[in-house]
């Protein structure tokens, strides 16, 4: 069951970070969102995704705003992509950790230039 699960997020990650890239027509939509990580539940009804996004704090906000309120359009895509029972409810999460893994490796290159 376990590798099922594994499977399966890694599709619904897949697909959802195509259909970011290429599916949603907002102007607020960032060019590079994409999605990092995704965790269903194990009935399949709730999916937590986490969305990066490249840019300053204005970008981030209004691309999830762009994402959230795409999220009927989101979930029938995938339903047409994906076949499953039963198509999971989206919560999109921005997620920073790239952000902090850049700010770290910054830091760890000044150390080492001092």
């Amino acid at each position: 069951m376990k590798n099922r699960m594994i499977r399966i997020n890694d599709e619904i990650k897949r697909e959802l970070s195509e259909i970011l890239r290429s599916g949603i027509k907002d102007p607020r939509m960032a060019a590079m969102a994409s999605a990092v990580r995704v965790e269903t539940s194990a009935d399949l009804k709730y999916c937590k995704a986490y969305i990066s996004v490249l840019g300053d704090e204005a970008t981030k906000a209004s691309c999830m705003e762009a994402i959230n309120s795409a999220k009927g359009h989101i979930r029938s895509e995938m339903a047409n992509r994906i076949n499953l029972r039963q198509t999971p409810e989206f919560k999109f999460i921005l997620d920073d950790s790239l952000d902090y893994s850049f700010k770290i490796g910054k830091m760890l290159d000044d150390v080492n230039k001092e």
